[in-house]
Order: C-alpha cells, then sequence, then structure tokens
C-alpha cells in the first residue's frame, strides 16, 4: 500500500532539533567546528570528498563503536558511498547496538530506517525493532515524523498493519489542530491514503476552504494524494488542477509527469491545462540531454490526449540509447507504442520512423542483458520493470541472463527473483528449482516475511519443486513463531498460495479463520485502496472455498454467500465471442438447446462456461425450457453447499463441465496451466463435475480452422469418439 511519494533523505550528518554528543569513532567529531554555523553539517556533504575520508576512518574503526546515535548518523551521512561488504558491516553492527538504546529512541530508529532506504535493503528484523520503538512513541510522534516514517515504509515495501492503524488513530486526532494551509497539506498527503469515508469528507471539505492559499508545490502534493486516494471530488480536482495551471511553467519536468499521471488518472478534462503542458514538455524536451529525463518527458507526452512524437523527437531518443539503462529502455518503448495505439495520425498505418525506433530499442535492450555479468546490478534494471514491451520483447532474454547468474541468488535477493517470475508469468523450472534449493539451504538466513514471495510462483504457476513437501515445509515451519504477528494481508494470500498448491496447513488456517483475525482483517481492510480491499476479500472467499472442499475435516464454515451474491450479481452470464461459438455449436452436438446450459453457478460460486449431462450410455439428458440464466443468482442455501453436485443425478449419470481457456489459464511461455485454474478444475471435481477443458492455443488452431472439425473436436471431449455416424 502506498502512502504519498517518496522524499528525498537528508544528507546532514546531524538530525534535526538532536544536540550533539561526544563520537566514538576514532575522535569523528559530531559537532560544527569552532566558528562555523551548524548549517555546515547540512551542505550536501554526502558529495564531498570529505565523506570518503569519514567513511574510511568508520570502516576501520568500526569495531570501538559502541554508540548507536552516533552510528546512525554516520549511516545516514556515508550511505552513498560505500560498498554492499560495508553495508552488511554497518546492519549487522547496527543490529548488534539495539539492546543498547531504550524505547523512546526515535530519532535512532528512524535514521536506522532511512539508511536501509538509502541502501535499497529491507532488512526485516531491524525494521521491525525500529517499528516497535515507533509503536511504542506513536502518541508522541508529530505530524512530521510519521509522514517521514510512512515514507520511508513505503520505499522499502515495508507494512506494519499496526502502525497504519495507530497512526491513522492519531493524525485524525490531530485534524482540527492544523489550520495553517503548509501544516495541513502534509496532514491532508500523509493521512488521506489512509482516511475512511467521513475522515476523507472533512480533509477535502477543508481542502477546498484553503485551497486559494496553496503554493505550487503544495498543490502538486494535493494532487497526487488525491490520485492515491482515488479522489473523484470532481470540485476539489478542478480547484487545485486551477492552481496547477497557473504555476505551471515552475515545475521541473520529473514534476510536470506526475501532473500529467495524476490528472489522467482521475479523469480531469481541460484542453487548454494539456495543451499547455504539452507546449512545456516540448519545451524541456528541445534542450534535455540526460535520458532518464528525456525518458520521463517523453513518457509524460505520450499520455496527453493524441500523443505525438516527430521525426525529432524520435531522433533525440535514438541519440541516447546507447547510455540508457533497462528501465529508460522499457519507458521510452511504452511510450512510442501509446503514440501509436492512441494517435490519429497511426490508427491506419504505422510510420517506419516508429517501427525503426522499436528495432532499435530491442537491439540495445538485449545487448544490455547479453553483456550483464552481475546479478545484483541486473536486479536493480529489471525488479520494477512491467509492460508489453518487456514482457513481448525482452522477457525471455531477461529470463535467459537470470539463468545464467542463477547461481548469485541467496537469501538477499531470492524473494526478489521470485516476486518477478511471479509478476512476468514466465515458468523457468531452473529458476524455481534454485530458489527451492536456496529456500532449503539458507532458510536460517532468510527472514519470515519474505516466506509469501518466495512460494507465490510456485502456487502462481502451478509448479512443484523436486523437494515438494520437504521445501513447502521448511516454508511453514520458518513462518510459525510468527503466525500472530504477520501482516493480516500476507496471512490470507499466504494461505490462499499453499491451497492452490494442495499444501493445507492447519496452525495456518487456524490462524486465519477465528473471529479475531478477522476482525483485525476488517479494521485492515478500511486501509487499503478499493482494488487492493477488494483483491484481498477475494483471495479470502477462494481460501475459504479450498478449505471448505478440500479439507472438510477442519470443520471452517464456508461464510461468503452474502459476498459471493454481491459480487457476481454484476457480470454473471455474459459470454465472449469465443464462448458464443462453443454454446451454438454444443447445442448442434448434443442434439437441441435444451441440452446445454451456459454461464452455470455451481454450489461456492464457481463459474462454468457451460455444463451438461449424459446417462449412463453416454446419451445427452435435456435439461427443459430455461437452459441459460436469466441474469439473476440461483438461490444457493447453505445446506447444498455440502453436497456434491452430482448427487442428485439419475443413477450412472455424470454432469460435465466445458471451459473454455484463454491466454491468461496459462504460463506466458509454455501451455503449462497456472494454479488458479489447474484449482479450479480440482474443485469442480469434487463437486462431482468431469471437466472439460478447451484451451484457446487447440480451439484457434489450423487444425480446428473450419466448423466440421471442430464439431468433431466437441464431440470427442464430450463422448471420446471421432466424427459424428448421423
Amino acid at each position: 500500500m502506498a502512502h504519498g511519494p517518496s522524499r528525498s533523505a537528508a544528507c546532514g550528518i546531524l538530525p534535526e532539533n538532536e544536540p550533539a554528543s561526544p563520537a566514538s569513532a576514532g575522535g569523528l567529531p559530531t559537532t560544527a567546528p569552532p566558528g562555523k554555523p551548524s548549517a555546515f553539517f547540512y551542505q550536501h556533504l554526502c558529495f564531498s570528498p570529505l565523506m570518503g575520508k569519514i567513511a574510511d576512518i568508520v570502516n576501520r574503526n568500526l569495531e570501538t563503536i559502541q554508540d548507536l546515535r552516533c552510528l546512525s548518523v554516520l549511516m545516514v551521512s556515508i550511505s552513498s558511498l560505500i560498498s554492499q561488504r560495508f553495508q552488511e558491516q554497518l546492519v549487522n553492527k547496527a543490529e548488534q547496538l539495539f539492546d543498547t538504546i531504550d524505547s523512546s529512541q526515535v530519532n535512532i530508529a528512524r535514521r536506522i530506517v532511512q539508511f536501509l532506504r538509502n541502501i535499497k535493503y529491507s532488512y526485516y528484523p531491524l525494521l521491525e525493532r525500529c517499528n516497535k520503538v515507533f509503536l511504542s512513541n506513536v502518541n508522541h510522534l508529530d505530524l512530521d515524523s510519521i509522514s517521514k516514517i510512512l515514507s520511508l515504509y513505503h520505499s522499502l515495501q515495508f507494512h506494519s498493519f499496526e502502525f497504519l492503524l495507530m497512526t491513522k488513530k492519531r493524525l485524525t486526532e490531530l485534524i482540527p489542530l492544523f489550520d495553517h494551509p503548509a501544516s495541513f497539506v502534509k496532514l491532508f498527503v500523509t493521512l488521506g491514503p489512509l482516511a475512511g469515508p467521513e475522515e476523507e469528507k472533512q480533509l477535502k471539505s477543508t481542502m477546498l476552504l484553503m485551497s486559494e492559499e496553496l503554493t505550487s508545490q503544495q498543490a502538486l502534493a494535493v494532487m497526487g494524494a488525491m490520485e492515491e486516494m482515488e479522489s473523484r471530488n470532481s470540485r476539489l480536482i478542478k480547484k487545485i488542477a486551477s492552481i496547477l495551471y497557473k504555476h505551471l511553467d515552475n515545475y521541473k519536468p520529473v514534476e510536470l509527469l506526475r501532473i500529467t499521471q495524476a490528472l489522467i488518472f482521475l479523469h480531469f478534462q481541460s484542453k487548454e491545462l494539456f495543451v499547455k503542458l504539452r507546449e512545456l514538455l516540448l519545451s524541456y524536451l528541445k534542450v534535455s540531454v540526460i535520458p532518464s529525463e528525456i525518458s520521463l518527458l517523453v513518457c509524460a507526452l505520450s499520455m496527453l490526449p493524441s500523443p505525438h512524437l516527430d521525426e525529432a523527437r524520435i531522433s533525440q531518443i535514438e541519440a541516447v540509447l546507447p547510455q540508457c539503462d533497462l528501465n529508460d529502455l522499457n519507458s521510452f518503448a511504452t511510450s512510442v507504442l501509446r503514440c501509436i495505439q492512441f494517435d490519429p495520425m497511426y490508427r491506419n498505418n504505422t510510420p517506419g520512423k516508429q517501427l525503426k525506433l522499436l528495432q532499435k530499442l530491442d537491439h540495445y535492450g538485449r545487448q544490455r542483458l547479453q553483456k550483464c555479468s552481475s546479478l545484483n546490478l541486473l536486479w536493480e534494471e529489471v525488479k520494477s520493470l512491467k509492460g508489453d514491451w518487456f514482457a513481448d520483447s525482452l522477457l525471455e532474454e531477461t529470463v535467459v541472463t537470470l539463468q545464467r547468474l542463477m547461481d548469485e541468488i541467496n537469501y538477499i535477493n531470492v524473494a526478489g527473483i521470485a516476486s518477478f517470475i511471479s509478476r512476468t508469468n514466465y515458468l523457468s523450472t531452473s529458476l524455481l528449482d534454485r530458489i527451492a534449493s536456496v529456500v532449503l539451504q539458507q532458510n536460517e538466513k532468510i527472514h519470515p516475511f519474505a516466506i509469501l514471495a518466495i512460494i507465490l510462483p510456485f502456487s502462481a504457476l502451478n509448479y512443484d519443486p523436486p523437494q515438494r513437501d520437504e521445501f513447502f515445509g521448511t516454508c511453514l515451519q520458518h513462518l510459525n513463531s510468527y503466525l500472530s504477528i504477520l501482516d493480516p494481508l500476507k496471512l490470507v494470500f499466504l494461505g490462499y498460495s499453499l491451497a492452490t498448491r494442495e499444501y493445507f496447513s492447519e496452525d495456518l488456517l487456524k490462524a486465519i479463520f477465528n473471529i479475531r483475525f478477522l476482525a483485525k482483517l476488517d479494521s485492515q481492510l478500511e486501509l487499503l485502496c478499493s482494488s487492493l480491499n477488494m483483491k484481498v476479500q477475494f483471495r479470502l472467499m477462494e481460501l475459504n472455498r479450498a478449505v471448505c472442499l478440500e479439507c472438510p475435516e477442519y470443520q471452517i464454515p464456508w461464510f461468503h454467500d452474502r459476498f459471493c451474491q454481491q459480487q457476481y450479481k454484476k457480470d454473471f452470464g455474459r459470454m465472449n465471442g469465443a464462448q458464443q461459438q462453443i454454446y451454438k455449436m454444443l447445442a448442434e452436438v448434443l442434439g437441441g438447446i435444451n441440452f446445454v446450459k451456459a454461464s452455470v453457478l455451481t454450489p461456492y460460486y464457481y463459474t462454468i462456461d457451460f455444463e451438461c449431462i449424459l446417462d449412463k450410455r453416454k446419451k445427452p439428458i435435456p435439461y427443459g425450457s430455461h437452459n441459460t440464466t436469466s441474469g439473476k443468482l440461483p438461490k444457493i442455501h447453505s445446506e447444498l453447499n455440502t453436497q456434491i453436485a452430482g448427487s442428485r443425478l439419475p443413477p450412472g449419470a455424470e454432469k460435465i463441465a466445458l471451459e473454455f481457456l484463454d491466454s491468461r489459464a496459462f504460463c506466458r511461455n509454455i501451455p503449462h496451466l497456472k494454479g488458479k485454474s489447474a484449482m479450479k478444475k480440482r474443485h469442480l471435481e469434487i463437486l462431482g463435475y468431469h471437466v472439460i477443458q478447451i484451451p484457446h492455443f487447440e480451439w484457434n488452431s489450423m487444425a480446428l480452422s473450419t466448423k466440421n472439425a471442430r464439431m468433431d473436436y466437441l464431440r470427442e471431449r464430450i463422448f471420446g469418439e471421432g466424427k459424428s455416424s448421423s
């Protein structure tokens, strides 16, 4: 969950509002030199050669430093200059000294988290300990401290549900105390994404009253927060947009990108504002020579209505390609593809210049991957890559590079690599086997919070490593002592991921399916954006369904009838083109429209594309006059949910479920069924169905290019026979 844009870390040696104390690192001074103001220590010294010398002194005297306050100050100051090995030594030293401070040392804990953010290392043991310090002092934290901590957590992708809940309560209490724009904007940005309906209404109404007094930066911050809040308050959006328009000339390129993204996301329409935005972006682009800046300017241009890249801009992009990393190349490709898709000039004909540029992007991307010799360097570039161009052009080459460097996968990067595989849906058994091997060999060094990310690709891609039971058992054993404190959201996703692989831990299920946990989860759902909120609720429902069907001995009740009825009313019963085509052919194959049902809802709310019944002689049994859904949900009583669908059939008859599987049901690189589709098949069989899956690549193949071929295909799948004798 995001908490607003991350803010730059201060480079000063001494933190704000904290007195100096003697250092123990080789006599290093921690106060300003005589005759110099204390501001000397805030002059971006992290870019000075002096900091290199200080880093060397800290390195040589690290064993003798016993004051964590001084060490934390130095850690932040030298974080941009040190090697990975030195980073790990500092982390270990901070961990050793943590017990020497008392629980009131918020500034020390904050600087340690800041150091971890600076070196991009989510080291959970230290983050947990720092989080405990923040929790014990939350009632004394001011708005500025809370804002900084949430920003650091967001950058590190560290989630503390308890801290979010307590800070929401603390910030809500502060709402009446802020009547100045500067402080209220910070409150709006920090509390807004966490606020419930009442708090959000109060924040927005107050912001409207203050809006005339906002500066350019304050308006930018408010618009970013509204994007994160998924706000639909058109009056406030219009007001903030007018302030942005007034100050548009003063924004930097990266700020213009943020403005463009927010306005497009919030569906704001203003021809005048967008025209001025385009003019400013083009003026910056014409003089820019920095690849990353050019990529973000092109990205912003491509988001505007009727995007267009002229030949001069294309030539400018081509000139910087040799200097680009994979993130820049991906950004350029995404922008070019967006222009081709949405520019009216390209609608019927893609100019050769654009195609040539895409080919060059492919070339430089592959070249960069082939030359990569370090997994850590590669990971920095690929960890956030996404989009059609990357998936279609570079994904396979990226996996080949990961396979080449997979001996470097270790306890530090294993969760990240696993997350990447999950996100790309690319099944590489060698990479997954390596991940499982690292877990088995180095499990003591892997933090339990990383286990979900590690399990996810095995679940999503429906793959078991050679030592399946040992692998999943090790992961669960590693988590057992953390079940009571693990983030509720992660616990739900973990339970669902394991259920997908037919792995059910009684301890884990008891930790989830109890009143106390579900109440805690409800509290957390209030803090999530609507899309994530709904995803969590669906995963809990799917886990509940899996446990009821596969582990009835645990006696966990099914309690999602109401939720399912609310959700399935929205789009239940709609068929796409391929499904409509199959439906008509099934009616012919089975002997009439009354022999097949479309869009069937089963007990436990699975939807089936088509259903038919065959008697013991494999002859279709008619349903009667009502064989398609009317848009209304069948009433499903709780007692029906414990019975299999075939229990009321004539003796020897069987129900057949036919499912059309599109590309989303399979791994990206091979026709291997993914975990969710495999679990659905398993559950339908438990419910008494004989399941026939029709893969898109078979249905749309050359072998089935005629109606007769498709009819014979359906007959063979349903009756086990070839061409009809009729």
